[in-house]
């Protein structure tokens, strides 16, 4: 699962990077397009996953974890010109776009984080259009080259039709993650890796949090998928640098409550249609990683495969109920934990005891 970071020029991409990172990644010079990523494996916070581990007190506590990917600068025009659209493949292989916008002043003037918005917005809707147009001239070749009736002339014409009700949306300023598509059509564009049909985090780069530029914002973007954030970049970077009992005190003589960088993974997690159950006990306490939506019988692949395999049943409590019983026996004991089959659709937060043949 990999999670795109993009933004113009001096937005703090490569800033939000390092801070949700803990890294130190350079940052890219304004025709650094053509570079190779920097990418990083990040920690999901996970306040259930600390409580439940306090409870077992294991001998490891193991988070679920996401890929970022700090892609180079969004040079404008980029979409149109093929000597700098090379880093546009990476952000269509990312399965969340984190749109990076600069709303703190600095070297670059005053920032214009709407306006900013509204161009990295552009580029997308280009790109996609781009690859639209030139896969219809290869369908119409296709449908003309068909015989009538025929299942390829068939399938050409709804991709045809599709393709068209995308180009219309991405015309009127629409994005492609707000059409509501059903499983056939996902599965038939999903290669084109088209970049506004992906989920959207957009995180205003600013210089302390504010919200009143969330809302307006929000309401540039009334579109599915798609997530508004404000988050004090330099600050959480130096807040980074120093040591939990210090850096609380910054907090506190600051005024602030928490941190914005564990809500910027945790949004870009969910928004990947991503969720996490967990597996306790002494020697482990561990969140796993599935999609939304996922059975029993193949959650319990995301362990091991064997235990998909010889799948018999599921034993499920939720992680509040486990915290108030204290115990696996207690919540038994109270019916909080329950058998479920193959088919239960695992839930965010479940804690789950697999039992399966070998």
């Amino acid at each position: 699962m990999q999670i795109g970071i993009m933004g113009l020029p001096g937005a703090g991409k490569t800033t939000l990077f390092n801070v949700l990172a803990g890294a130190h990644a350079q940052v890219g010079s304004y025709s650094s397009a053509v570079v190779e990523p920097n990418r990083a494996v990040v920690k999901v916070p996970d306040p259930r996953l600390d409580r439940l581990s306090a409870l077992f007190r294991p001998k490891k506590t193991t988070p679920a974890e996401v890929q970022y990917v700090d892609v180079a600068g969004l040079v404008q025009g980029s979409a149109t010109k093929g000597s700098l659209a090379a880093f546009l493949g990476h952000l269509r292989q990312a399965d969340v776009l984190v749109h990076v916008v600069r709303a703190f002043p600095g070297p670059l003037g005053e920032p214009t984080p709407l306006a900013d918005l509204e161009a990295g917005d552009l580029e997308l809707v280009l790109a996609d259009l781009g690859v639209i147009d030139k896969r219809l001239e290869r369908v119409d070749r296709d449908i003309r080259s068909a015989p009538a009736g025929s299942l390829q002339r068939q399938a050409g014409e709804r991709e045809k039709a599709l393709l068209t009700e995308f180009r219309a949306a991405l015309q009127a300023e629409r994005p492609l993650r707000d059409l509501t598509l059903d499983p056939a059509d996902e599965k038939l564009v999903r290669g084109y890796g088209f970049l506004t049909l992906k989920p959207m985090l957009v995180v205003l780069n600013t210089a302390e949090p504010d919200e009143a530029l969330v809302a307006q914002a929000k309401a540039k973007l009334p579109w599915r998928q798609t997530e508004v954030v404000s988050l004090a970049g330099q600050l959480e970077m130096e807040l980074g640098e120093l040591t939990a009992e210090e850096a609380a005190e910054f907090m506190l003589a600051l005024g602030i409550e928490t941190r914005g960088a564990p809500r910027v993974i945790q949004l870009s997690y969910h928004l990947a249609g991503l969720i996490s159950f967990f597996t306790a006990g002494p020697d482990e306490v561990r969140a796993w990683t599935i999609k939304q939506g996922t059975p029993a019988a193949e959650a319990a692949g995301a362990i091991h495969s064997d235990i998909a395999r010889g799948f018999i049943r599921a034993e499920v409590v939720r992680w509040d109920d486990l915290l108030e019983a204290g115990s696996t026996t207690e919540a038994r004991k109270r019916g909080l934990l329950r058998s479920e089959g193959r088919t239960y659709i695992v839930q965010d937060g479940d804690v789950i005891e697999f039992l399966f043949n070998v």
